[in-house]
């Protein structure tokens, strides 16, 4: 029997379902949910709107040009076909040889810019993850070249790659003067392109390098240690352990560079302009040529043709790249 006076048990349970209810949120209507989801198709029409204009008309706008032949001015497009395809790739007497060489030079740039890349920032990221102190620094440091403005650092480049500029000077004073080049080391046809590489590369590294560092302190300590104890040396504990683990890193930045090497011409634009002679052109400035200055050659079909077939390499060499990391993980 309860008490006299004592509430039963279930009291306070029932107290506790009328407030429940008291303060329940009133479901909502089909007409209330209709405006909240208008509400929110409000807020994102802006950004869909200018996502549809800037990218998916100009887009498809550029891949329709790529079957015309059209100077920017006329009022009409000439409809060819696949005829710009052809024309760039065995074709046309004058574009092809072009296309042909700067294919040839984009080629040697994919090739070493990622190699170089991987082979300078992993050393640089183990030896900066070893550094107790100013590592902060440092970081910066190396990380320097990349948040400096680009057009800026590649006048600096060219200014002291000149004849009488800092790298000869610092050639000769080291004793080194048969090293030097008096046409500079862009002026040159044998060292042009070794040098666009190498400052390509100077650009790259301090991104990979963060990511290489990144992923060094993820790695969980104990499988170091665990290979140390297993006897294995610092040499082999980086080939066999780090090396491995850092892998799908790697196989980023070598997608990263890649793209970089494929697409970016804008060192080349400013540092030599595909000079001397054809000797550092590659298929993105020859692209930016056709499509700006041809003046009113109808070559804008021709251009958009040429950034088609480098998008649809880069697409492969991504499929290649994931297709790669996947089998190995």
């Amino acid at each position: 029997m309860t008490a006299v006076g004592t509430p039963p048990a279930s009291a306070p349970r029932a107290a506790a379902a009328a407030a429940t209810r008291r303060f329940r949120r009133p479901a909502a209507t089909p007409g209330g949910r209709g405006r909240e989801a208008l509400t929110g198709y409000l807020f994102i029409a802006p950004a869909v709107i200018l996502f549809a204009v800037m990218g998916l008309y100009t887009v498809g706008y550029g891949f329709l040009l790529g079957f015309a032949r059209w100077n920017g001015f006329a009022p009409h497009w000439d409809w060819v076909g696949l005829d710009n395809y052809a024309d760039l790739l065995w074709r046309d007497p004058v574009y092809a040889p072009r296309v042909h060489v700067a294919a040839r030079h984009t080629l040697y740039v994919m090739i070493a810019v990622p190699v170089l890349t991987v082979a300078v920032s992993f050393p640089l990221a183990v030896a900066l993850a070893r550094v107790k102190r100013a590592q902060a620094v440092l970081r910066s440091v190396y990380f320097l070249p990349y948040v400096t403005s680009g057009i800026a650092v590649f006048y600096a480049w060219q200014y002291i790659l000149q004849p009488d500029g800092a790298v000869n000077y610092l050639l000769r004073v080291l004793g080194l003067g048969s090293l030097q080049e008096p046409q500079g080391f862009l002026g040159n046809p044998a060292t042009a392109l070794p040098t666009m590489i190498v400052v390509t590369v100077w650009t790259e590294v301090p991104v990979a390098m963060l990511m290489y560092l990144t992923g060094l302190q993820t790695i969980d300590r104990g499988l170091i240690e665990a290979a140390e104890l297993d006897g294995a040396g610092w040499w082999r504990t980086q080939v066999s352990v780090v090396w491995p683990l850092l892998r799908p890193i790697t196989a980023i930045v070598v997608l990263l560079t890649l793209r970089s090497a494929l697409h970016g011409f804008q060192t080349f634009l400013i540092m030599t302009n595909g000079g001397p002679g054809t000797h550092t052109d590659v298929l993105g400035l020859e692209a930016y040529r056709l499509a700006f200055l041809s003046k009113f050659a109808p070559t804008l079909g021709l251009a958009s043709a040429l950034g088609w077939m480098l998008f649809a390499v880069a697409m492969v060499l991504a499929l290649i790249n994931l297709r790669a990391l996947r089998s190995r993980v």
